[in-house]
């Protein structure tokens, strides 16, 4: 048996062409270089955390007790600034195959990208340590946003979701600017309890960087594990950290806002369609990326629903999320992430394989209806 297993992995291995080991080399290098950086780094921020006292203080609507470094999110940007051009660089010395078909194109897009990001983790960052108020951060933003339709990148078709399908730039790119500052902000409010965001993150720069290595993209498949790498180095020390010991931290805004400006390039990415680049007009293309951002994007969309239905302003911040829910019916920390991102794998698996069997709008219908019931479930066994 042993024998046979061994014979079929190797079979699997030799299927590969060179140029696709190679393609899987360099993902693979970019994923472990930005892990092992982020590693060497993140106790130094502990460090200059602990001498300078650089805490994120509990208060009543916090829900975690001790004084914790909220400043782990500082690592992320540096990481994949320091791998990712080294790896492109190594393997255009080995000559190792990047698609490069639209090399002037993805340089465009990149600098961009680099642009807001950078921005955008300055802002993070100075919210962490001195504070910024919600109306600059959203003007920062937007600001930001608008540099992804700059770029040339921009929803230009909604594959039959509300019955809509192509959409001219002129609409396409005004919607492309909400759609990133939504996101965003909603990695950012997922942010509330021990490995959900950085899980949840992880999962979804998994979920891009198979696919952009599948579609031919050889760049953001090595961005994808740049980003995975950087985030499980610090999910170490954000789930199994101890606040006693002073080894635990959190992300702070410097790292949800980037981690959210990075997905929704790539959710935007992925789901444009171009034709001129011989892309399949293909449902998944926006199945796959709304299946990976569910459970942010509609939680978020659920709570500002009920503070408007209830009168409250929509950006004062609550204990409503998702995340609230399950640790007010007895769940700890990690159980309440792993119930979460058990919920999305099984999600983003359910509705890969109805994409070709029912029509968008009742996949769409049918995820919120299972939200809804998952949220029904938890305030029934509400015990706080």
């Amino acid at each position: 048996m042993l024998t046979l297993c061994l014979l079929n992995f190797c079979s699997i291995f030799f299927a590969f062409s060179d140029k696709d080991l190679k393609c899987l080399l360099s993902n693979l290098f970019c994923f472990s270089l930005s892990f092992f950086f982020a590693l060497y780094i993140l106790p130094r921020i502990l460090l200059i955390s602990k001498k300078k006292h650089l805490y994120d203080i509990p208060d009543e609507r916090k829900v975690h007790s001790g004084s914790v470094p909220r400043l782990g999110g500082l690592v992320f940007v540096p990481a994949i600034l320091c791998t990712l051009p080294l790896v492109i660089a190594l393997c255009s010395l080995l000559s190792f195959p990047l698609n490069i078909a639209q090399v002037d194109r993805m340089v465009l897009e990149i600098c961009f990208l680099v642009c807001g990001v950078c921005f955008l983790y300055l802002v993070g960052a100075k919210d962490d340590l001195v504070g910024v108020r919600y109306r600059k951060k959203f003007l920062a933003q937007f600001m930001v946003a608008s540099l992804v339709p700059l770029s040339g990148i921009y929803i230009n078709d909604l594959y039959g979701l509300f019955g809509i399908y192509s959409l001219p730039a002129w609409i396409g790119m005004p919607l492309t600017v909400v759609v990133v500052v939504y996101i965003t902000n909603a990695v950012n409010l997922i942010d509330g309890i021990d490995g959900l965001a950085a899980g949840g993150c992880s999962l979804s720069f998994l979920t891009f960087g198979i696919l952009f290595m599948i579609r031919g993209y050889s760049i953001y498949a090595m961005l994808s594990f740049s980003l995975l790498g950087s985030i499980l180095s610090f999910t170490y020390y954000n789930i199994f950290g101890s606040a006693e010991k002073g080894t635990k931290m959190f992300m702070g805004d410097s790292g949800s806002l980037t981690l959210g400006y990075f997905l929704a390039f790539l959710t935007i990415k992925y789901t444009m369609y171009m034709p001129e680049y011989y892309l399949p007009y293909d449902i998944s293309s926006i199945i796959i990326p709304v299946s990976v951002l569910f459970v942010p994007c509609i939680d978020a969309f659920r709570v500002m629903l009920v503070r408007a239905y209830y009168h409250h302003p929509l950006f004062l911040a609550d204990r409503n999320h998702i995340h609230h829910k399950c640790l007010e019916a007895g769940l700890t920390h990690l159980q309440s992430t792993c119930l979460i991102l058990l919920y999305s794998i099984v999600l983003i698996l359910m509705n890969v394989c109805m994409a070709n069997l029912l029509d968008i709008n009742i996949i769409v219908i049918l995820d919120i209806l299972s939200l809804v019931l998952l949220v029904g479930w938890l305030d029934m066994n509400k015990k706080i």
